[in-house]
């Protein structure tokens, strides 16, 4: 394995940030030592999910074994999960008056023509389904756990509580026609809408027109290219989904990486 020079397209402060919970995470384990900082832990962790590379050539790349880049890896992982929102959490603020957009996606996976459960028809390849409830402006709020890529979108956000969530609350909820009789709060497209009245083919534009930014909530998560060819265990792709989204908004930033002093330079 031979290591080369390399650049990640991300702020500098995105991984000051990642390398201040790390280190708030090896206080708490009171293990303070470790082959790489926690600077160069989070940059190890940004590099594998934002290029895809395997733990071996991650590993080459910063000096440690394929083993080692794997332990820092789940570690940060975990730690970044941990600040994603939860469901109810996410729907805090929204109420009556106000809507959201749901979709599903398709994180694939490789995986072989006997991992049945895993393979979606609807996009001739096997994967694991993830839920996205994203605001008007296409902001994502929250991230299902993956469920198997045959799972049908409607029968996921039934069991992921979506559905029953946003009808509590009266939150109006806009989705593609996979959510077809949803009832509740969901509002589908109409089927046949050239058939229709007017009237019919005038709400499934601007349905459409509104609905639309939805899409940026996933294509936001999957600049990261981890998720669009993921060579991890299914299980472990909830925590992935989870810990870039954490990455994607500033929540996390609260915890702050501290300037100047002993305790900051600890990070690097």
């Amino acid at each position: 394995m031979v290591p080369y020079p390399s650049t990640l397209d991300g702020p500098h402060e995105l991984v000051e940030h990642v390398s201040w919970l790390i280190y708030t995470r090896r206080r708490e384990l009171r293990s303070p030592w470790r082959k790489l900082s926690c600077f160069k832990q989070a940059l190890l962790t940004l590099a594998h999910l934002r290029k895809n590379e395997t733990f071996a050539q991650v590993g080459a790349g910063f000096g440690v074994s394929e083993a080692t880049a794997w332990r820092y890896v789940d570690e940060t992982l975990e730690v970044l999960a941990a600040w994603a929102p939860g469901l109810h959490e996410a729907l805090v603020g929204l109420g009556e008056g106000d809507f959201v957009i749901v979709d599903g996606t398709l994180i694939p996976t490789d995986r072989i023509k006997a991992d049945e459960p895993y393979y979606s028809q609807k996009h001739k390849q096997h994967g694991m389904n993830v839920q996205v409830i994203a605001a008007p402006d296409g902001t994502p709020l929250w991230f299902s756990r993956a469920t198997p890529g045959r799972t049908h979108d409607l029968t996921a956000a039934r069991a992921h509580g979506i559905l029953q969530a946003c009808l509590t609350r009266q939150i109006l909820v806009l989705a593609d026609r996979a959510y077809q009789g949803a009832g509740a709060t969901v509002r589908t497209p109409y089927y046949h809408h050239h058939e229709q009245p007017e009237h019919y083919q005038q709400f499934n534009r601007d349905h459409a027109r509104l609905r639309a930014p939805g899409e940026r909530a996933f294509a936001q998560p999957k600049s990261w290219r981890l998720l669009r060819r993921a060579r991890c265990s299914t299980r472990r792709i909830s925590t992935v989904v989870q810990a870039i989204h954490t990455l994607l908004t500033s929540r996390f930033h609260e915890a702050g990486c501290p300037t100047g002093g002993q305790e900051s330079r600890k990070c690097f």
